[in-house]
């Protein structure tokens, strides 16, 4: 081995990989060579990889930081990534795997060999790195993505405390509330029955109950009962609103309240979820195992699931959350005047929304005007229908055609933004965000209406979601290192979205807070202002 390392061309950067076992690890420096060295060994290879002049390439940098982290190495270094190279490129979640970049770009199936998997990465990453500077994505990868790995792994280690207790009498009061609604289900149905049975609860619904029954059916042609048969008829038959929310209350009871405490790791007693940069699309982060970017916020038990998120003994949690980011990007991008002026000067968008597409005075806007002014603003960046729109709000479809286009009559920009957005994104191919990272949208020019309207409402959206996901990682990257300059105690735990979650000793609590809304307000120079509140507490419920 020692030999063969020796041969290594000055310079030549060296691939590593890790086996599924975790017995073996696999080096190359060219192509259609590699190594596997036991990890029993792994101690004599320790100065190759914390050396800052041997470039190393892996297949997912943070995984890899992650798997030295416990065996003391400090690798270094790590320059070439070949899942990175190939989402950069394709944006495809669902094809960044060794195995599936090895059968596209090398035509070959990939065993778990430590050796093959070491050499096959050398040889993706090489196919591949060229492609992202001739496509203008260098930038992105070593400002955004490769330096993020590392901060994302040490936020995976560090993990987030989770309150048992809290969760133990959440569990209980949602299980009486959740046999509640199953006896309120049962009163009007007239016998008990299994709610969680689509085949049961369609029979009951639409036969016995005789409700009247969708054109959609689920599997083995049974009459559909999801979640949007049920939101249309809830209106007229409270038996499906109580079905809607006995559902949703078993899947917070399921997913996280009773879930939580098993994935607690004894070693810390703490949760750690695993942050994937090729999970979405868009270049958003998503979050695994568990999924801490799904609880909801905007109902009570959601809120309440956050409460059982806390500091370490003595600190506090500090969140910071981007306002409306999205409606500032589309300000940004679209240069309209009106949106323009109202984020300059501050205004409270929807409610200057509302007074625009009801034409009254902001004076005169009431909750329930701004509520369907903030719907028609997100539905715009989602490229919402009218059809849509008028499900959301619960009003005719004619009513949801006339908000929207008296938007578009005060909004000139914004109309003008989405044209020319979809037009260029016909013509390439590919939608980008403000800082260059890209997403093919091969169905632009398709036949199929359904599909073209679809990549039409995904053109529009992923530069507005994409640049905020891109905006928040920059950030990120900013402050992690500030901490570390500043030797602060203070720690990154969580990304979920538009918002960070940090836990801070009281004595750095104040001065975090300052240094993150710095950071993240200043991360990028738009035409408007980017806003970010921050707060403290006990939990992450309370620290707004």
């Amino acid at each position: 081995m020692t030999e063969w390392l020796a041969k290594r061309p000055a310079g030549a950067p060296m691939a590593v990989a890790i086996d599924n076992t975790n017995q073996f690890i696999g080096l190359a420096y060219r192509t259609g060579e590699g190594r596997a060295v036991p990890m029993t060994l792994l101690e004599a290879l320790r100065p190759m990889l914390e050396a800052e002049d041997v470039e190393k390439v892996v297949h997912d940098s943070k995984g890899f930081l992650l798997a030295m982290a416990p065996l003391n190495i400090k690798a270094a270094a790590v320059t070439g990534d070949a899942m990175l190279f190939a989402f950069l490129i394709s944006a495809d979640p669902g094809g960044c795997s060794p195995e599936a970049l090895a059968e596209r770009f090398l035509d070959r199936k990939l065993n778990a060999a430590a050796e093959q998997q070491a050499e096959a990465t050398l040889a993706v990453a090489e196919l591949l790195r060229p492609q992202v500077e001739k496509q203008e994505l260098w930038s992105v990868y070593r400002d955004i993505d490769l330096p993020l790995s590392p901060v994302l792994a040490q936020m995976e280690m560090s993990g987030i405390r989770v309150d048992t207790v809290v969760l133990a009498e959440l569990s209980t009061r949602l299980n009486e509330r959740i046999e509640g609604l199953a006896q309120q289900v049962y009163d009007l149905a007239g016998h008990p029955f299994n709610i969680n049975s689509p085949q049961q609860l369609g029979k009951i619904l639409f036969e016995e109950m005789a409700l009247p029954a969708p054109f959609k059916y689920g599997k083995g042609k049974v009459v559909s009962t999801a979640a949007d048969v049920l939101e249309g008829l809830a209106p007229a038959y409270p038996v499906a609103q109580l079905v809607l929310d006995y559902r949703q209350l078993t899947k917070l009871k399921g997913t996280y309240i009773d879930a939580l405490p098993l994935l607690i790791r004894p070693e810390t007693q703490r949760v750690h979820t695993t942050f994937n940069q090729t999970g979405a699309a868009t270049g958003r982060l998503s979050s695994s195992n568990p999924n801490l970017q799904n609880i909801p916020i905007r109902t009570s038990e959601g809120r309440e699931i956050r409460a059982a998120f806390v500091p370490e003994d003595g600190w506090e949690l500090v969140v910071a959350d981007y306002s409306q980011i999205e409606l500032r990007l589309l300000a940004h991008m679209s240069q309209d005047p009106v949106l323009m002026e109202a984020f300059t000067h501050n205004e409270d968008i929807h409610t200057r929304t509302a007074a625009e597409v009801f034409k009254v005075n902001p004076l005169m806007v009431n909750s329930e005007m701004r509520r369907s002014a903030k719907a028609v603003n997100f539905g715009i960046v989602y490229g919402q229908t009218p059809f849509g729109l008028a499900q959301s709000l619960g009003i005719d479809r004619k009513e949801a055609e006339l908000y929207i286009r008296r938007y578009f009559e005060r909004y000139v920009g914004v109309r003008e933004f989405i044209d020319k957005t979809i037009a260029e994104v016909r013509a390439s191919g590919v939608a980008k965000t403000l800082l260059g990272r890209r997403r093919p949208i091969p169905d632009m020019n398709t036949r199929n209406a359904s599909a073209r309207l679809f990549a039409e409402r995904t053109a529009v959206n992923t530069p507005l979601q994409g640049t905020a996901a891109d905006l928040i990682k920059a950030a990120m990257i900013h402050i992690a290192r500030i901490l570390k300059e500043k030797r602060m105690r203070s720690r990154m735990l969580l990304q979920v979205h538009d918002e960070l979650v940090f836990e801070a000793p009281v004595s750095e609590r104040d001065e975090l807070k300052d240094l993150i809304k710095r950071e993240m307000e200043n991360v990028y120079q738009l035409s408007v202002p980017l806003l970010v509140e921050t707060g403290s507490g006990a939990n992450w419920r309370d620290a707004k």
